[in-house]
């Protein structure tokens, strides 16, 4: 069972969230948050699996309350899940910088909403449908961003870095384990490393650090492809 907080200011939206998601097989609405600092508060005392949270909040905004949730939580820490009216905005990529496994548009249909949280709960990358690769490509090489750069990759392996590559593209594992031709839990293996030596708390976080550390570079994300060794 998936236990899911949502967190939104407007009462209506935060409803029908939690009506959709207590119909849904394999969820449990475990608590409703209208502002960041109630999301922080519940996701401590609660220990959600997955929060589904608008990014703009009053007050602390989405993106605070995902870092401070994400600071507080012991492992496994929370999946956490934006929500947001627009899709290219250097809000959602803030976000993604700062750990959310991936976003939704407050206008996705309610089934691939209810898809979306199971495959976020199973650990995968998720993007708004329409998105893909774009918001990354367009915000990670800002020099902002660059000033921010994450850890170093001289930690990684040599196949790490063919899995971290591969992540940055924006495979699942299965089409990963294809690729290279190993297994699908040495793929998992490999990126629970990565995401342990870099820092790393979510997948869509290790798309961001791939960009930003120059691994992958805009346009040019199935340049230099790995491949079995």
């Amino acid at each position: 069972m998936t236990r899911l907080l949502i967190v939104d200011d407007q009462v209506l939206i935060r409803a029908g969230l939690a009506a959709l998601a207590a119909a849904a097989p394999g969820l449990e609405v475990v608590g409703q948050a209208a502002t960041g600092e109630e999301a922080v508060e519940l996701a401590a005392a609660l220990r959600p699996d997955v929060v589904l949270m608008d990014i703009r909040l009053p007050g602390m905004s989405g993106i605070t309350a995902l870092q401070h949730i994400l600071d507080r939580a012991p492992r496994p820490k929370p999946k956490i899940v934006m929500l947001t009216v627009f899709d290219l905005d250097e809000y959602v990529y803030a976000a993604l910088r700062a750990g959310a496994s991936g976003f939704l548009l407050k206008d996705t249909p309610p089934e691939r909403l209810l898809a979306a949280v199971a495959l976020i709960a199973e650990g995968e990358m998720l993007f708004a449908p329409t998105v893909t690769r774009r918001l990354v490509e367009t915000f990670a090489h800002q020099p902002e961003a660059r000033r921010a750069q994450p850890a170093s990759l001289a930690e990684l392996t040599e196949r790490e870095t063919d899995v971290l590559h591969l992540v940055g593209q924006g495979l699942a594992n299965e089409q990963i384990a294809q690729r290279l031709v190993v297994s699908i839990a040495t793929v998992k293996t490999h990126l629970n490393r990565i995401m342990s030596k870099l820092g790393l708390q979510s997948r869509a976080q290790a798309v961001v650090v791939a960009y930003e550390s120059g691994l992958l570079s805009p346009g040019r994300a199935g340049a230099q492809r790995p491949s079995a060794r």
